[in-house]
């Protein structure tokens, strides 16, 4: 992923989850302008602001780079009530979605 794709994304991800880049770059010990910073090309995070931002955002960093999926908080949520299904109704749920994507 470039930079920009990875400013757009942590941009994404905010907005998604309605956290305003001061908030956050207070939240994980960093100055105010720390996110904005990133958001605007000044700077890249460290891996270590990297982690506390996937932290912070309630992301793996698997989801924070994967850019199909908008929103990765609620489709681990879904996964996890899926897993919990019976058989029979994780049948029924599996052919709505394949119905839906045909």
């Amino acid at each position: 992923m470039f930079e920009d794709e990875f400013r757009k994304r942590l941009s994404e991800l905010c907005t998604r989850k309605k956290v305003s880049a001061r908030d956050m770059s207070l939240s994980i010990g960093q100055n105010p302008s720390y996110i904005n910073r990133i958001e605007n090309g000044i700077m890249m995070p460290s891996m270590s602001v990297f982690l506390s931002i996937c932290d912070y955002l309630n992301i793996t960093p698997s989801e924070f780079f994967n850019t199909n999926n908008s929103s990765p908080e609620r489709l681990r949520n879904v996964i996890k009530k899926l897993e919990s299904l019976s058989s029979s109704k994780f049948n029924n749920i599996a052919a709505v979605i394949e119905d839906l994507t045909n």
